[in-house]
C-alpha cells in the first residue's frame, strides 16, 4: 500500500489492484508498466513524503520538488545565519530555490519574543528603552532577559499544565494545588526535561505533599496511563493500537499491551484529607490482553521486555528507557514542543503526532534541536534561547512574493493569533484594566490560573482547553463569529475600556496632550510608536470633536486597536 503525504504528490496507482475500466464494462484495464513500482505524480512545488507499508513494516521516501523560480545562490550565501539552525534551514530553502525574508524590526522582535517566551507584552517603557538602545547585541540581551523574567514560570508552567491536565474538575482543590505547584516550581528552577520526565513517571506517596502523583488519579486506568505517557513524552499516540496492529503505524497489539502493563500495578488508597491519596506499586498484579487472553511482558514500546515475575516497581524500567539520551523519540517530542511554540508551525505538524509517517519537514533541524537538548542534558533554556538567537526565528513576518507560499520551510516567521489566556492578558495589560478571576486574588492574568475549570466567557470563545485529554487539538485558534461579536461589542473590551483608573482614565487625568495619548495607545497594545501620517489623521479626528466627545474618541482609538489584526496576532 501506498500513500502521499503534503500536497506536493497525489497517489496515482499502487500496482496493486489497477482501476476500473473508465468505460464502466467492469473489466480492468492492463496493469501499469510500473508494476509493483507504484506511479505517484506531482501536484505542485514543495516536499511530500511517500510512505509504503506492509503489516507494521514501513518506509518513507521523499519527493522534492523545487519553487519554479531559481534563487541566486548569493542570496543564501549571504544570508544571516547565528548557529547551527540558520545553517540548516538555509540549506532547505535553498534546495526548494525559497528565499528568506529579512531580519524583522526591532519593535517587531520585541513584542514577538516577549509573546512567545513569557506571554506578556512589552510595557510601554521597555518598548521605549529597547528602540532607543543603539547596541549591536541588545536582542541577545532582551533574551536572557525574558528568560530570567518570573512570568517566563507562569507562561510554561500553564503550557505544561495544559499538557498534564491540570483540572480542579477531577482534582480536589488541594490536590489541584499540589499538581500544578509541583509543575511550577520545575519550571521556576529549570528542572532537567528527563528530570520532570522520571519523577512524574515514577511518582509515589501522597497527592498533597507529591503533586507529580495526581497525573495517577487523573488516569485510574493503566491504558489512559499508557496512552497519556506516550502523547506527552513521545508526542505519539498509539491507541489505535489498543484493539489490533495499527493500521498505518509500527506498534502492534503486542506492544501496546506491553507498554500498558508497565502500569498494571500502580494502586491508590485513600488518606486523611479531602481528595488526599497515597499512590504506590504493588508487588503483583498483570493486564490480560484481550486477543491472546494472556499478559504481554511488561515492555515500553520497542525497549526491553522486564520478566512478568519481576517484583520492582515496572514503572523504574519504563523512566530509563524513556530518557535515555539515545531514545530516538523523547528528545525529538520535546524539542518539537519547543519549536512549534516559537516559530508557530512545529516541524512535525502536529506536535503529538510524531508518527514515522508523518515525517518533518526538515528532518535535520529536528535532529540536529533533539542532539542539542540531550547533550544539554534536557536544559529547555537552552534549547530555547538558540531558538531565539537563531536568524530563523528573528526574520520578519513579512512575505516576499518568493516565499509567499511557503507555509512549513520556515523562510518567514508565520503570523499566528494569540492564544486566548495571552490574548486577554495582553488586552488587560493594554488598557491597565485587569480581569477578575471568581475565586483568585485581584491583579491575577489568566497565564497564573492554575486550573482550566475557571469561568471565563472570553476564555472559552477563544479556544482555552478543557484539559481533559493531552492533546494539542483541544486548544484552537479557529476563528469564529462568537469571537467577532465579543470583541465588536462584548462586556470584555467594553468593561475594561469603561473601567475607573484604567489607562486612557489616568492619562487624562494627568491632562496629557492628544499626541501623548495616541502614542502612549500605540506602544501599550502594538509596541510601537505610531507613523507621522497615523498621528496626524488621529489627531485631526480629535480636533474636530467636541469637548464632550473626545474621550469617546480616545476610546475608539483604544478599541479599534486592540481589534486590529496587528494586536490579535503574533507576526
Amino acid at each position: 500500500k501506498y500513500t502521499a503525504t503534503n500536497s506536493s504528490v497525489a497517489q496515482v496507482d499502487d500496482g496493486a489492484i489497477p482501476p476500473r475500466s473508465p468505460q464502466g464494462d467492469g473489466a480492468l484495464p492492463p496493469r501499469s508498466p510500473q508494476g509493483d513500482a507504484g506511479l505517484v505524480a506531482v501536484a505542485g512545488p514543495g516536499e511530500a513524503a511517500i510512505t509504503a507499508w506492509y503489516l507494521s513494516k514501513i518506509a518513507i521516501a521523499a519527493v522534492t520538488v523545487p519553487f519554479e523560480k531559481a534563487v541566486p545562490p548569493e542570496v543564501f550565501t549571504r544570508a544571516e545565519r547565528r548557529n547551527f539552525i540558520d545553517d540548516l534551514i538555509l540549506a532547505k530553502l535553498q534546495s526548494l530555490n525559497l528565499p528568506p525574508s529579512p531580519l524583522a524590526g526591532d519593535a517587531e522582535f520585541l513584542r514577538r519574543a516577549s509573546l512567545d517566551t513569557i506571554g506578556v507584552l512589552p510595557s510601554a517603557e521597555e518598548v521605549r528603552a529597547f528602540l532607543s538602545d543603539p547596541s549591536a547585541g541588545k536582542r541577545g540581551q532582551l533574551i536572557d532577559r525574558l528568560l530570567k523574567r518570573p512570568e517566563f514560570a507562569d507562561y510554561w508552567s500553564y503550557k505544561w499544565s495544559d499538557l498534564f491536565l491540570v483540572n480542579s474538575e477531577k482534582l480536589r482543590p488541594a490536590a489541584m494545588w499540589a499538581y500544578y505547584n509541583w509543575i511550577r516550581d520545575s519550571v521556576a528552577a529549570n528542572k532537567p526535561w528527563d528530570r520532570m520526565a522520571r519523577e512524574l513517571i515514577v511518582a509515589k506517596g501522597s497527592t498533597f505533599e507529591n503533586g507529580a502523583t495526581n497525573f495517577y488519579l487523573l488516569h485510574p486506568d493503566p491504558l489512559e496511563m499508557a496512552e497519556t505517557a506516550s502523547l506527552a513524552f513521545l508526542g505519539m499516540s498509539i491507541n489505535c493500537a489498543r484493539c489490533h496492529n495499527h493500521p498505518m503505524e509500527k506498534w502492534t497489539n503486542d506492544q501496546y499491551y506491553g507498554m500498558a502493563n508497565l502500569f498494571s500495578r500502580v494502586r491508590a488508597k485513600d488518606l486523611p484529607g479531602d481528595g488526599n491519596r497515597m499512590v504506590f506499586a504493588a508487588a503483583e498484579g498483570d493486564l490480560v490482553q484481550p486477543l491472546t487472553g494472556r499478559p504481554q511482558p511488561p515492555r515500553p514500546l520497542d525497549g526491553e521486555a522486564l520478566p512478568v515475575e519481576s517484583p520492582e516497581d515496572r514503572r523504574v524500567h519504563l523512566a530509563r528507557w524513556l530518557t535515555a539520551p539515545d531514545n530516538p523519540y523523547f528528545s525529538r517530542a520535546i524539542a518539537n514542543r519547543v519549536w512549534a511554540n516559537f516559530m508557530g508551525v512545529g516541524l512535525v505538524q502536529n506536535v503529538d503526532d510524531m508518527r514515522l509517517t508523518n515525517p518533518a519537514s526538515n528532518e535535520e533541524v529536528l535532529a540536529a534541536l533533539a542532539k542539542f537538548l540531550a547533550e544539554r542534558h534536557y536544559d529547555l533554556k537552552a534549547l530555547m534561547r538558540a531558538i531565539l538567537e537563531s536568524a530563523a526565528y528573528q526574520r520578519s513576518s513579512r512575505a516576499l512574493p518568493e516565499n509567499a507560499a511557503d507555509r512549513r520551510y520556515y523562510s518567514r516567521y508565520y503570523p499566528r493569533r494569540l492564544m486566548a489566556e495571552v490574548l486577554l492578558d495582553a488586552i488587560s495589560q493594554a488598557t491597565a484594566a485587569p480581569t477578575a478571576f471568581p475565586g483568585y486574588p485581584a491583579g491575577w492574568r489568566a497565564l497564573q490560573l492554575p486550573d482550566s475549570n475557571v469561568s471565563s466567557y472570553f476564555l472559552k470563545s477563544f479556544g482555552r482547553p478543557e484539559r481533559l485529554i493531552t492533546c494539542e487539538c483541544e486548544r484552537t485558534a479557529e476563528p469564529s463569529m462568537t469571537q467577532v461579536l465579543h470583541l465588536s461589542n462584548g462586556d470584555t473590551l467594553n468593561q475594561k475600556l469603561e473601567a475607573p483608573l484604567n489607562r486612557l482614565e489616568r492619562l487624562l487625568t494627568a491632562g496629557a496632550p492628544g499626541e501623548k495619548i495616541i502614542e502612549e495607545a500605540y506602544l501599550s497594545a502594538l509596541s510601537r510608536f505610531p507613523t507621522r501620517a497615523e498621528t496626524e489623521k488621529l489627531l485631526e479626528v480629535l480636533s474636530q470633536a467636541g469637548a464632550g466627545e473626545q474621550k469617546t474618541v480616545y476610546q475608539d482609538l483604544f478599541w479599534s486597536l486592540l481589534c486590529s489584526k496587528e494586536f490579535l496576532f503574533n507576526h
